[in-house]
């Protein structure tokens, strides 16, 4: 579900004596897999590593990566009031789903369970493991990542014996089906 940030009318002033005005905008953006694959092409480090220090301008590219609006002014991105950086920061942490997990467990967090770092690619071959249709790449990154474990542990419940009963099946199945229809757009 993408964002839509709004920018009021802004008068900055350039020293030593002059003002500008940057007329104000509204956008959308997204954090997503395909956001993250886009900044990193780009800068070259792994997004999710939290050992790597982000510089100002790399989040401002990141904020620019998640755009979906088009012919948003570039000069509007590096002058973004406080409250309107912090809507963003919520929204990129707001995990986006009601699906919550017992343990405190590192899945989904900068490096993998293997202490690999998680990139990109990464998680577009958890994706492809777990058939999980490409185009959930636009999903929230916070709700794609809980896919992910979602799928992994049912997975993992098959293949150790523990079948899951026809009933959960089903329930499953209603599950990844309306999800599907809903990122497709789809009724039926």
């Amino acid at each position: 579900m993408p964002l839509t940030v709004t920018v009021p009318d802004l008068e900055l002033f350039v020293p030593p004596d002059r003002f500008i005005n940057i007329k104000g905008t509204t956008f959308k953006i997204e954090h997503s897999l395909v956001a993250i694959a886009k900044w990193e092409a780009k800068w070259h480090v792994p997004f999710l590593d939290d050992k790597i220090e982000k510089t100002n301008e790399m989040m401002v590219d990141y904020i620019k990566c998640m755009t979906i609006t088009q012919n948003v002014n570039p000069e509007i991105y590096n002058h973004l009031p406080e409250e309107v950086l912090k809507e963003i920061n919520n929204y990129i942490d707001n995990p986006m789903t009601a699906t919550w997990f017992n343990e405190n467990d590192e899945f989904g967090k900068p490096r993998s369970r293997r202490g690999e770092v998680v990139t990109s690619e990464l998680v577009y071959y958890w994706m492809i493991a777990q058939n999980i249709p490409p185009e959930y790449d636009k999903w929230h990154f916070n709700r794609l990542m809980t896919l992910i474990r979602v799928c992994s542990e049912k997975n993992s419940q098959a293949q150790n014996g523990k079948k899951m009963s026809k009933r959960n099946i089903l329930n499953q199945n209603r599950a990844l089906n309306a999800a599907r229809r809903k990122a497709i757009g789809s009724k039926g």
